[in-house]
């Protein structure tokens, strides 16, 4: 058929780190990560490298003018289909993250916050191939979309089938298209952390910016806002290997790793889900609400159950729907938007979280940008209403979020969509790795369980590279 992607089977694999380790310090490497074989709730797992084209905002650029040139690449690739027997979501297309501070160009905000890790707003590859697994189906496959030339079709297809001895960093042809994401032949050095994480600013000054939170509050500006602290450690070597020691201690379905070059990488093991798009249904599944798992099952049941009843949790989740609710609702049907799922019980290996469901239909003649663009970044970590809580959140906050609570993504050139929101996650940039911790704040929110409550979230990921590196 016309369009249609080459598909070739592969033998099936749980782990995607089989097919990713190799390919993880290529130029443009990033894998979509459904946690597996750990975590359950995620379907599929996709991968890729060498894109044929990279997008980042240009200086000034608007959020929706940006969104304007990815869907120009989308159309350049070419439409394609997946062959019946593939329910791949991945036809070939964009790849890549979307920072927090990308809203800026979506929304007028302040310029409060220090811009100290300059990582750019936005970095999304296009890409003519992948490896996708479904794992509902327990299938893997590589994926060529039409445009991918015969001459990387071979290269890929040998290599992967594990015929070839030729090193990965040859330079090929069709690599000179990725050059902007230049990498090195020297050999990967081991990951270790220098020095153990350290907040960047002290428990009083968490004390100080929770009290001016409840002040904004009484004042009438705002219902909830969500804070953030940051920790930081020294390191040194390839941050690959520290991914795969916080996914053996934390799996999650929407985690992912990004190579930035040299050895700088986005490390992200989020168990949230920000928007997906699938045949013209939008879901998005906030999460608010936390209590830390149980040292045995009777108090770890009871912790679930507290966490359920939870009259405040309770309130601050449904805040957070209403918000989702407007949000896509501004390129949904009319009178499609719903909430099939409430206050639902969702545990992980550190904590549990209630989570609830919000579903619409796609606006006629409207497409995945345009839901990015009435909807990013997630109001489930900006606050309510969502614009004065991202204003405060400014004020309060000393430096940029930078990847903490934007998303991890694709879009394909058939218009289908999934991404993250990048909580519990880690940048690995210029010899220092960095990770983020907060909450919604309310006004009968207690500062020192809220502080406690953000080292819960993420307490298990800083040990974990501590131990790891003797720390």
């Amino acid at each position: 058929m016309p369009n249609e992607c080459l598909v070739h089977p592969l033998p099936y694999r749980e782990d995607p780190a089989f097919w990713f380790r190799p390919l993880h310090r290529q130029p443009g490497a990033v894998l979509l990560d459904s946690g597996r074989p750990v975590a359950t709730r995620g379907r599929f797992d996709l991968l890729s490298a060498w894109p044929v084209a990279r997008f980042q905002p240009e200086p000034g650029e608007t959020g929706r003018g940006f969104f304007a040139r990815l869907r120009e690449g989308l159309q350049r690739l070419g439409n394609a289909h997946l062959p019946a027997e593939c329910e791949l979501p991945f036809a070939g297309g964009l790849l890549g993250y979307l920072a927090y501070d990308f809203g800026r160009r979506l929304e007028a905000l302040p310029q409060q916050a220090e811009d100290d890790l300059r990582l750019p707003d936005a970095q999304l590859g296009l890409y003519d191939w992948c490896v996708g697994s479904d794992h509902a189906r327990r299938l893997s496959w590589l994926v060529f979309h039409p445009a991918c030339p015969a001459e990387k079709r071979a290269f890929l297809l040998e290599w992967i089938q594990g015929t070839i001895e030729t090193p990965l960093m040859q330079r090929e042809p069709w690599f000179a298209s990725s050059e902007p994401w230049s990498t090195t032949d020297e050999p990967a050095k081991p990951f270790e952390l220098l020095n153990r994480f350290r907040p960047t600013i002290s428990r009083e000054t968490y004390r100080q910016a929770i009290a001016k939170v409840h002040d904004y509050i009484r004042a009438g500006d705002c219902y909830q806002v969500n804070f953030t602290q940051r920790f930081q450690a020294d390191y040194r070597g390839d941050p690959w290997a520290a991914y795969e020691t916080l996914r053996h201690a934390c799996a999650t379905p929407f985690s992912g790793y990004v190579n930035l070059g040299g050895e700088d990488a986005v490390l992200s093991l989020s168990p949230e889900r920000f928007i997906q798009l699938r045949a013209g249904l939008i879901e998005t599944r906030p999460i608010k609400g936390t209590r830390p798992r149980g040292s045995d099952p009777a108090s770890d049941q009871a912790l679930a159950t507290e966490l359920l009843a939870s009259a405040k949790d309770r309130a601050e989740n449904l805040m957070i729907v209403d918000l989702l609710r407007n949000d896509i609702g501004r390129a949904s049907r009319i009178g499609s938007v719903h909430v099939p799922e409430l206050f639902s019980l969702e545990s992980y290996p550190n904590v549990h979280h209630l989570v609830s469901s919000v579903r619409a239909e796609l606006a006629s003649g409207l497409d995945a940008f345009d839901l990015l663009a009435g909807s990013f970044p997630g109001g489930s970590i900006t606050g309510a209403p969502k614009i004065r809580a991202m204003e405060i959140i400014e004020a309060l906050e000393p430096h940029r979020r930078s990847i903490y609570c934007g998303s991890l993504l694709y879009v394909d050139v058939r218009g289908e969509m999934d991404s993250s929101i990048t909580i519990r996650s880690m940048l690995a940039r210029q010899g220092r790795i960095r990770c983020w911790a907060g909450g919604g704040i309310v006004l009968d929110s207690d500062w020192e369980s809220e502080y406690r409550e953000s080292l819960d979230k993420v307490g298990v990921l800083l040990r974990a590279l501590e131990t790891f590196s003797g720390r």
